[in-house]
């Protein structure tokens, strides 16, 4: 197995409804580290859509940045998306949560008819220009089936995202808990999570299951 491999790891906020899956993150940058490699966490540097009161599930009446929320589960080790470089990492990883849908892009909002993040479309453009691999948890894929389109994902089970990756132009394939579609040809791998009506053990191993395979294409 190739360690010393450093990711580059992309959050879209801190908690499950506005921002990144905070399970699927942390356990993301353990798995990481865990195999060998290095890390370095970003976020733009842009207003969270809308606040969510994670008891209540309501949205709350006040603003929030997406990078400095996204430094809560970074302890303060953050960079601004706009200093990403592709050329300073051996892959990149996005985990999920509703952020990445409404932070990252418009998806969650708008569906079929989403728009990206500038920023963000450029760094999967880029770093897949590269042929640097790059994974995606959970909500994810939506978006890099958006930004890049014939590829194979998958999101698990979930009709609606399998819907609109394939009306991106992108290939769904169905998943259980823990698996990994890898996509050799295009570098792309992806895992369900919290897609599926999972349990933190079976985060923890989708999470160690991508960056696996990351490693492998490596």
């Amino acid at each position: 197995m190739h360690t010393n491999k450093k990711f580059a790891v992309i959050l879209s906020g801190s908690g499950v409804f506005d921002g990144s899956e905070i399970h699927e993150a942390t356990l993301t940058l353990y798995s990481i580290s865990k195999s060998g490699c290095s890390y370095e966490i970003f976020a733009p540097d842009i207003e969270q859509y809308h606040v969510i009161n994670h008891i209540t599930g309501k949205e709350m009446n006040e603003k929030r940045n997406v990078l400095v929320e996204s430094a809560r589960i970074a302890r303060g080790k953050i960079k601004a998306l706009s200093k990403y470089k592709p050329e300073d990492f051996d892959a990149l990883i996005f985990p999920g949560g509703f952020g990445v849908a409404k932070n990252l892009c418009s998806f969650a909002i708008d569906g079929i008819n989403c728009t990206v993040n500038a920023k963000v479309e450029k760094i999967i453009k880029d770093t897949y220009s590269k042929n640097i691999p790059i994974g995606g948890l959970c909500i994810s894929p939506i978006l890099l089936a958006k930004v890049l389109g014939d590829i194979i994902v998958t999101t698990g089970q979930d009709e609606e995202t399998s819907e609109a990756i394939t009306k991106f132009g992108a290939h769904y394939e169905n998943t259980n808990h823990g698996e990994v579609i890898i996509d050799r040809k295009n570098k792309i791998v992806t895992t369900p999570c919290y897609m599926l009506d999972a349990n933190i053990t079976q985060i923890g191993e989708g999470a160690q299951n991508i960056v696996n395979a990351i490693i492998e294409l490596l």
